[in-house]
């Protein structure tokens, strides 16, 4: 591997902590190099999220070298752990230099073999602006496949033939995505096409992987570059092919893009915003079901869309459980697809209409249905919300979150009805509850613990069977009054 040694000036120091691992590696007689990404982004001006070292020492040899270490893989990755000035701590990962065998199932190497040169071990490596090494006690960097001049142009390029490389490992393809993503670099036309080619290996990556790469695209700072990326290159039909129905699909005289342009501007404001990965997700789905709702009205000369919100709660949480997204993820974005459609007007609306809505996303949540409703405007293309209407939406949230919208917020709990009326724990504590809940959700005045005691003693004096179908209706009329009043403002105000 020919190449000469350049010396490199430092745009980010590495810290004693970590420098003190390739320095610790050099006085027991072995290599040792930074690598991949920590490069990659010292070169870039940019402040490395981890660091690697790559060694001619063995597994057992690095082990040996520092106290505290683990090793629970079988590519010669060893974590080293080192502790900060400010005595936290930090896991600096070396491996020693390795060539590869076959990838029968495209995403591991079938075996590894640890006796092997620096130059081995970058030509394995995915691309080149991640297969340059450096030497940080005599500041030289080795760079045979000119990454330096690829993170110079910013260009994103396979080491060697790309087809061999998303062959091996079918990740890659992601990862390439995610890497332009993140950097704002352009992919090779020669890189581009070998994803074309093998972008059906993805099938045959675990979705848990898939799922992670896909959450760090979300979560760069141009997630609508990423997803419009995944869709070209045809990786979108394996991440989330619901979303791909929205392509070309007009909309309704308020909306001047399509229904695929207008989930990815929502998507990309919420990036814009710093918001959560959950936060970010609903607002890439919100409109997922506008195309298989998607109707013509005579009477509007206009496309309805009327249900998109239901039908889009359900195609969300299906999509984000086949992704394998933590339950909690799953049901926070999916409830906020749901109910993105809540109230408008706000001289019409009330509180009773509100507290429902904070009742069914959450207390918790519901600032994020507010945030949700932004990206939602902001996607239209129109300007952001006019300061009084989002100030009288906000008095109006603060003011229905102070009456109880769940039994956890009620007055009384299960421990004080038992105490009161000498019940054992049982099913109809809970009726006792729902029942109690309905009657403040209309009245919270009544939320005071004199009232719910006094209205317990009456109510456990009531058949089982009639208490249980007074919460159960109490629940269907809830439902039917909350459908039927936003049905009403929708509309009348024309609500998509």
């Amino acid at each position: 591997m020919p190449h000469t040694p350049k010396k490199l000036t430092l745009s980010y120091p590495i810290p004693k902590e970590v420098s003190h691992v390739t320095q610790i590696i050099r006085e027991a007689g072995f290599e040792a190099y930074f690598v991949g990404g920590c490069v990659r982004d010292i070169l870039n001006g940019a402040k490395p999220k981890d660091w690697d070292v790559t060694t001619n020492a063995k597994p057992e040899d690095i082990q040996k070298l520092f106290p505290e270490t683990f090793y629970e893989n079988d590519y010669g990755t060893v974590g080293v752990i080192r502790e900060t000035e400010d005595e936290t701590l930090k896991v600096v990962e070396v491996t020693p230099y390795r060539t590869e065998g076959a990838y029968s199932d495209k995403r591991r190497p079938d075996t590894v073999s640890f006796h092997a040169k620096l130059s081995d071990d970058l030509k394995r490596r995915d691309f080149t602006v991640n297969a340059i090494a450096y030497d940080d006690s005599q500041g030289h960097i080795i760079d045979p496949y000119k990454g330096q001049e690829d993170i110079k142009d910013k260009v994103l390029r396979a080491v060697g033939d790309p087809l061999d490389r998303f062959h091996e490992d079918a990740l890659r393809i992601l990862r390439a995505v995610r890497l332009s993503t993140d950097l704002g670099f352009t992919m090779t036309v020669e890189t581009q096409e070998a994803i074309q080619k093998t972008v059906d290996n993805l099938k045959q990556i675990a979705m848990e992987r898939i799922r992670d790469e896909f959450s760090k695209i979300i979560m760069s700072k141009n997630p609508m570059i990423g997803v419009v990326m995944c869709e070209k290159l045809g990786l979108l039909k394996h991440i989330a092919p619901d979303l791909l129905r929205g392509i070309g699909v007009e909309q309704n005289g308020d909306h001047i893009y399509t229904v695929w342009e207008h989930n990815l501007r929502a998507l990309q404001h919420s990036a814009d915003r710093g918001w959560p990965l959950y936060v970010r997700l609903g607002a890439l789905f919100h409109d997922v079901s506008k195309p298989e709702t998607r109707r013509w009205s005579d009477e509007k000369k206009d496309w309805t869309f009327y249900g998109h919100d239901v039908v889009g709660g359900r195609v969300t949480k299906k999509a984000l459980e086949h992704l394998k997204y933590p339950k909690k993820i799953v049901d926070v974005a999916s409830t906020l697809v749901r109910y993105h459609l809540f109230f408008s007007d706000i001289e019409k609306i009330t509180l009773s209409a509100v507290r429902r809505i904070v009742r069914n996303v959450g207390p918790e949540n519901v600032w994020d249905l507010m945030n949700l409703r932004a990206c939602d405007r902001i996607g239209m293309g129109r300007p952001k919300e006019a300061p009084y209407r989002l100030r009288k939406y906000e008095s109006m949230i603060e003011e229905a979150m102070r009456a109880p919208v769940s039994v956890g917020m009620l007055k009384i709990d299960g421990a004080k009805i038992m105490e009161v009326t000498r019940e054992t724990p049982s099913p109809k504590l809970g009726f006792i509850l729902h029942a109690l809940l309905e009657e403040v959700l209309d009245a919270p005045e009544n939320n005071t613990e004199e009232f719910l005691v006094k209205r317990t003693l009456e109510l456990t004096k009531l058949p089982l069977e009639e208490l249980k179908k007074l919460g159960e209706a109490g629940n269907d009329r809830r439902d039917e009054e909350e459908e039927s009043e936003l049905a009403e403002i929708r509309k009348r105000h024309g609500v998509k």
